[in-house]
C-alpha cells in the first residue's frame, strides 16, 4: 500500500535555505514549492525545482497572499481581480522556470491564509479553482479533503488531490480545527501516526473534542517548517513501512 506525502518546500530565500529542504525530499512524494507571493524568489525556486526532479518528486505551485511580510499567513483585503492575477502570476513564475528545466507541474496548493479562507468561503472557493481550470487545466488541485475547494473542483470536473493532516485536529464537520482553540495541534507523535493511518486506511480517529471522524485521504501533508521536520519525517516513514505503508504517489 502507497501513501503520497507532500510537503510545502522553498520557503526560504537563500540556497542555504533550499539546502536544508532537500534534507526532506527522501522522505516525501510530493512538494509544493513557494513562488513569489508570501515567499520565494528565481533562485530558491529554481534550485528546489532542481532537487525536487533528482528525488523525482511530484512537484507542484504554492501561491498564497502577496504578503510576506506576515508570510501569507494573515487574511489580506484584496479585491478578487486582484487576488486571481496574483495567484496566476505566481503559478506562471515557477511554470517557466520548470518548462527551462524541462520539469512538468503536477498541482497547486495554495497557501496559509489564503488555504483556510477559500474553505471558509466557497465564492472564493469557486473563483480560485475557476482561474486554476481556465488558466492552467493539467495542474491538479492539492487541497483539503472534503472540503470547499473539492467541491468546486467537483463541479468542473478538475482533478483534486484530497489532503489530510497528521498533526492538526479536526472538528466534527472534517474542517480543520482553528490553530486558536486549545489542542488544534497534536504534540505527540504515536497520536499523529493513529490519525496518520486512520485517515490512510479510513478507520476511526478522534475529532477535536473527542467524537470519531472516518474518512481518507490522497495525501498527508507534512509541515517543514517544523525545527525538527526532518526527525518527524525520518518517524512517519519508518512507522508506516512497519504498517507496511510506502511513501508514493
Amino acid at each position: 500500500m502507497n501513501i503520497d506525502i507532500n510537503c510545502d518546500l522553498g520557503e526560504g530565500s537563500t540556497a542555504e535555505d533550499c539546502a536544508r529542504d532537500a534534507l526532506l525530499m527522501p522522505y516525501i512524494s510530493r512538494c509544493n514549492i513557494a513562488c513569489g507571493g508570501h515567499a520565494g524568489n528565481p533562485q530558491t525556486m529554481a534550485i528546489s525545482l532542481e532537487n525536487a526532479l533528482e528525488h523525482r518528486l511530484s512537484i507542484g505551485a504554492h501561491p498564497g497572499y502577496p504578503d510576506r511580510e506576515n508570510f501569507g499567513r494573515r487574511s489580506l483585503d484584496i479585491s478578487a481581480e486582484e487576488l486571481a492575477t496574483s495567484v496566476s502570476t505566481q503559478i506562471e513564475a515557477l511554470t517557466v522556470l520548470a518548462r527551462q528545466q524541462g520539469v512538468t507541474l503536477d498541482h497547486v496548493k495554495l497557501h496559509g491564509a489564503l488555504y483556510n479562507d477559500a474553505e471558509a468561503d466557497p465564492k472564493l472557493a469557486s473563483l480560485l479553482t475557476d482561474l486554476i481550470h481556465r488558466k492552467f487545466p493539467d495542474l491538479g488541485i492539492l487541497g483539503l479533503a472534503n472540503g470547499a475547494m473539492e467541491t468546486a473542483a467537483k463541479e468542473l470536473a478538475h482533478p483534486f488531490i484530497r489532503e489530510g493532516f497528521m498533526d492538526r485536529r479536526y472538528l466534527n464537520k472534517q474542517r480543520l480545527s482553528p490553530r486558536s482553540m486549545p489542542g488544534a495541534v497534536i504534540a505527540d507523535f504515536d497520536l499523529c501516526i493513529q490519525q496518520t493511518l486512520g485517515l490512510i486506511r479510513g478507520h476511526g480517529f478522534p475529532s477535536i473534542d473527542d467524537t470519531e471522524l472516518s474518512f481518507t485521504a490522497d495525501s498527508i501533508c507534512l509541515h517543514g517548517d517544523n525545527p525538527n521536520a526532518v526527525q518527524i519525517a525520518e518517524k512517519l516513514v519508518g512507522a508506516l513501512q512497519r504498517e507496511g505503508i510506502h511513501v508514493g504517489t
